[in-house]
């Protein structure tokens, strides 16, 4: 493996590590008040590091295959402990294609903050089995085919009401 993809597994790695333990802290009750936040600076760290696998050229892994994992971890329970602490703003709607579907489609953010988590743990899973190449193969792959949807309408979920909140108390003490 090359230097250049060992440096950017190791990079991606540590991103997807971060954000794991992110989003299983706040599940867990930290952040207070500051929950979008939080989860808004976690999605956009793992965003860059999703732009920069696909900004990458294309992983091929030898004989296009990956090599077979067990079963990877169940997160339901971050998810379940994130929607009850997401509570109403949890569903939101979103455009799951703006280039060819345009239907307005209902979301849930920790449905979305838990998609991204898994794929990253099964990326993970090859990276600490000492096979980052497959890592970033899979990372690179999930990426484009879930994750990085994900991720970006969570992003989107998140600005949306970290705005609200400090722009509609904006407009608040300007009408009183």
């Amino acid at each position: 493996m090359s230097d250049q993809w060992s440096a950017l597994a190791d990079e991606i790695a540590g991103h997807a590590q971060n954000y794991v333990d992110g989003l299983t802290r706040v599940a867990g009750g930290e952040g207070g008040d500051a929950i979008w936040s939080l989860l808004l600076v976690e999605v956009a760290q793992v965003s860059l590091a999703g732009a920069k696998l696909g900004a990458s050229q294309d992983v091929i892994l030898s004989g296009n295959w990956e090599p077979p994992l067990s079963e990877d971890p169940d997160i339901d329970g971050v998810r379940t402990a994130l929607a009850e602490r997401l509570g109403a703003v949890d569903d939101y709607a979103e455009v799951f294609d703006p280039y060819k579907d345009t239907t307005v489609t209902p979301y849930r953010l920790s449905d979305d903050l838990t998609a991204v988590a898994a794929d990253l743990i099964h990326g993970l899973r090859h990276f600490e089995a000492g096979r980052p190449l497959e890592a970033l193969w899979w990372w690179q792959y999930s990426y484009f085919n879930t994750w990085g949807n994900h991720a970006g309408a969570a992003m989107r979920a998140l600005q949306a009401l970290a705005a609200h909140t400090r722009l509609d108390v904006a407009e608040e003490a300007l009408s009183t």
